[in-house]
């Protein structure tokens, strides 16, 4: 997820770069979507995994990996082409996705609370996901005003 938030998060700039010069229409948009929910969040959501709360290397985490990723493609693809259907189509791969990654926060770990620091960490990933997952119904009712 790190990687290919990574690559989204480059793919953004470059998008952002060409917008002007080239007056693509939404351009602007789809340079900052692909930076902050299909990069940055992508990021986030991949280095939860590492520190022991995310879903990476599990069959859940494939499963997390593959939503997030087909749902933001969903989501470009039918804002780019105004298809209100693909756009709620991806969105709701992305709540499938958020679902999956927070409900890992809440497995166990050992039994011991973990230190303050942890707790805070674990807590700003927490609001990320519900952030997110507010953002995307917000989303879906910008997509059908602007896409009758």
């Amino acid at each position: 997820m790190r990687v290919v938030g990574a690559v989204c998060v480059i793919l953004g700039g470059l998008v952002a770069a060409v917008t002007g010069p080239l007056a693509l229409d939404r351009g602007s948009w789809t340079a900052a979507y692909l930076v902050l929910v299909a990069g940055v969040a992508q990021v986030v959501m991949g280095s939860a995994g590492v520190h022991g709360r995310g879903t990476t290397g599990s069959a859940r985490g494939w499963v997390q990996f593959a939503l997030w990723n087909l749902g933001n493609l969903g989501v470009l693809l039918g804002t780019l082409g105004g298809s209100t259907v693909t756009v709620f189509i991806g969105s709701a791969l992305l709540v499938v996705s958020l679902a999956l990654a927070f409900l890992v926060t809440f497995r166990p770990r050992g039994g011991a609370h973990p230190p303050m620091a942890p707790r805070l960490l674990l807590l700003g990933y927490r609001m990320l996901l519900i952030v997110l997952a507010v953002s995307i119904p917000v989303g879906m009712v910008l997509s059908a005003l602007r896409n009758p």
